[in-house]
């Protein structure tokens, strides 16, 4: 069987069972950073970052924002898998620039080589409306959550629970979602404090991604998706973003960019064009050799003297 039957419609009703596992977990560890940066609603602005600038950076948010207790120095491991139509729907929504998109994902915070059948994962629809970032998830151990979107098996949930958990199945039903590639990074996370308290700021490191052997634990090739030398700092706000960190990123002078982990792999592993509004950062000399360490996500950034 090709890796596509799996993801052809079910039509024989037995095939789906009368009741499934009921099993929603609570956010453990790295988790619990994730839930704390949470909101439904927020605005969000990307920049990129030389590497090197990245301690004066991390100096200067530590001194006006909270260092969240699970983002350890250096950044915790963050995998998604994300889901598109055979024809990239949702890539090229995003390419585009619709003002209404979304994208489904499967995401992992840890180490993706400690990844069980056990281990919690989120499942996660994130689309944008004008300028407004929304998010809405559930965690699930990552066997159920692969029986539910890959094998196309129903889930039970709390009632709260259902119409996400059915809009999801619906999503991947109508539009023949699969499986199309990864992404994994190291992410530092700071939390806004006293008059600062809607802002999150996030500093990933080591992007790569790969387009195929997509359970977390294979120990599969992964390849850079944005150069190395390079991190992506993301600004989150419930309302606005305050002066001192626009002015931040000026004087360490970060260019605001529109960049996709999504369709950054995407184009990496060529399944679709180089969008042509791509930024000039990502440009790499010719044979420049992507591949990235087995160990990418286990070394963290030095600490800063």
């Amino acid at each position: 069987m090709s890796v596509f039957d799996r993801f052809r419609k079910r039509s024989d009703p037995d095939s789906v069972p009368e009741s499934a596992e009921r099993a929603p977990v609570a956010p453990i560890g790295f988790q619990q950073t994730a839930s704390a940066l949470h909101a439904f609603n927020r605005y969000e602005i990307k920049y990129f970052v030389d590497e090197m600038k990245v301690p004066e950076l991390r100096h200067e948010l530590a001194a006006r924002m909270d260092t969240d207790p699970y983002s350890p120095h250096g950044g915790y491991p963050v995998t998604s898998l994300y889901y598109d139509t055979p024809d990239l729907r949702f890539y090229w929504e995003k390419i585009e620039g619709l003002k209404f998109r979304r994208k489904l994902r499967l995401r992992l915070y840890g180490q993706p080589s400690d990844c069980t059948d056990d281990t919690p994962v989120q499942i996660e629809i994130k689309q944008r409306v004008n300028r407004v970032t929304q998010k809405r998830r559930i965690a699930l151990p990552y066997a159920v959550a692969q029986r539910w979107l890959n094998g196309r098996e129903d889930i039970e949930c709390d009632p709260a629970q259902r119409p996400f958990v059915n809009e999801v199945t619906t999503l991947i039903g109508n539009l023949d979602l699969r499986p199309m590639v990864t992404t994994g990074y190291l992410r530092e996370a700071f939390v806004g404090r006293e008059a600062d308290l809607g802002l999150r700021v996030t500093i990933d490191h080591k992007i790569h991604g790969r387009d195929r052997d997509f359970h977390f634990a294979s120990g599969a090739e992964n390849r850079f998706i944005i150069p190395p030398k390079l991190a992506i700092v993301e600004l989150k706000a419930n309302e606005r973003v305050p002066y001192w960190a626009t002015d931040l990123t000026a004087r360490l002078n970060m260019s605001v960019i529109r960049v996709s982990k999504y369709c950054q792999s995407i184009e990496a592993f060529g399944l679709a064009p180089h969008s042509r509004s791509g930024a000039p950062e990502l440009v790499l000399p010719a044979g420049y050799d992507r591949l990235a360490p087995a160990d990418v996500l286990d070394a963290a950034t030095p600490a800063a003297s």
